[in-house]
């Protein structure tokens, strides 16, 4: 969603007041309209905006007196963003593993779950900085806020934040695992060279290979 589900502003507002009645189980127009005393118009409009967002999704329709609506579901990608348990239990996932393992293991396993999350996509093709760019795009897919600069003669990807600060601050080899994921994304070699001040910054140096 465009706007965090967690936040009053959505919660109250018409298409957060929909997706909550869509979590419940999926509904067409005229009956989200019935519920929320609104105009069917503007449910549809509402509706369209869900869409585009990628929030809501058609999921069959339902039989009536003239003929069959569409109904209207949560993608499983707006469901998710609703829990807040995620992080809170990839945290203390990763203080279990780092207690139980070696710094070795522990290392490489997030590296391995790094390159793994390059999952089936295409790995970026073109020069170092066409390679470079594509895997800044990646890296702000999963929530990074990215750009590219150049520094002592390579490229570097720098980020105003860090998507998985609140694993990084306690377990820094999860930076390496971000640097498996856009070294095998990008075919480069790729270095951390993170901030880990006062806030966590992502930072990884490219190179072609040697």
């Amino acid at each position: 969603m465009s706007v965090s589900p967690h936040s009053k502003r959505f919660a109250d507002s018409t298409r957060g007041r929909i997706a909550a009645l869509l979590r419940v189980r999926p509904l067409t127009i005229d009956e989200i309209a019935a519920r929320l005393k609104l105009t069917s118009n503007a449910v549809r409009a509402q509706i369209t905006l869900l869409e585009s967002d990628g929030a809501v999704q058609k999921t069959g329709a339902r039989a009536t007196a003239s003929k069959p609506s569409t109904m209207y579901a949560l993608t499983p990608h707006a469901e998710s963003s609703y829990s807040q348990l995620y992080v809170p239990l990839l945290a203390h996932l990763l203080h279990v593993l780092d207690a139980r393992m070696s710094h070795r293991q522990f290392d490489t396993l997030m590296r391995r779950v790094g390159r793994s999350l390059l999952g089936t996509r295409s790995a970026a093709e073109g020069s170092v900085v066409k390679r470079t760019r594509a895997a800044a795009r990646l890296l702000n897919e999963f929530g990074g806020f990215a750009r590219v600069e150049r520094s002592n003669g390579h490229y570097v990807i720098r980020s105003h934040g860090c998507p998985l600060a609140a694993a990084t601050e306690r377990h820094p080899e999860t930076c390496n695992a971000v640097e498996s994921l856009l070294t095998e994304f990008s075919g480069l070699n790729v270095t951390t060279c993170c901030e880990r001040g006062t806030r966590m910054r992502c930072c990884f140096t490219m190179a072609a290979p040697t």
